[in-house]
């Protein structure tokens, strides 16, 4: 079973300040083809801000995206998982909160970001791998009675 720090490997985690406007934001994350972002002040982490925020506090409440601020908009309630979880409880707290993208943390550190997807991918692989043992395992046939077979 495949730790979340194995997931995010070394990949980039790509941030924003709060101070930014979301018009730049939102550059930041079509630039990088990504569908949320950590919002961090200085060191610390102070909230994400994701596709579901640009349309239900942005566009549906039409702020202007040049002059209003990621942190004006961002989540604050955050759902995170630390660095040694499962990919499992992350799935299942996700599909619990009702997020796409959950923050990684490292003794309380930001270490990454996971998307739904990322963590759907590895399921996916743990699974075909299990289906793959256990289809060699229903067809295995001993070599003394493979050869009882043959004759």
């Amino acid at each position: 079973m495949r730790s979340i720090k194995a997931i995010i490997g070394d990949r980039e985690t790509v941030v924003v300040d709060p101070l930014l406007p979301i018009a730049a934001v939102a550059q930041r994350m079509a630039e990088h083809n990504i569908g949320a972002v950590p919002v961090v002040d200085g060191d610390r982490l102070v909230g994400i801000f994701s596709e579901r925020d640009v349309l239900t506090r942005v566009v549906a409440t039409r702020r202007d995206t040049q002059t209003t601020l990621v942190g004006e908009v961002m989540s604050t309630d955050l759902i995170v998982a630390e660095v040694n979880e499962s990919y499992e409880t992350c799935l299942n707290r996700m599909q619990q909160a009702r997020v796409r993208h959950l923050i990684v943390l490292d003794g309380g550190r930001l270490a990454g970001i996971l998307s739904l997807r990322d963590l759907l991918a590895v399921d996916c692989d743990e699974k075909q791998e299990a289906i793959t043992l256990l289809n060699a395992y229903v067809h295995y046939i001993p070599a003394d009675v493979e050869a009882k077979l043959k004759t």
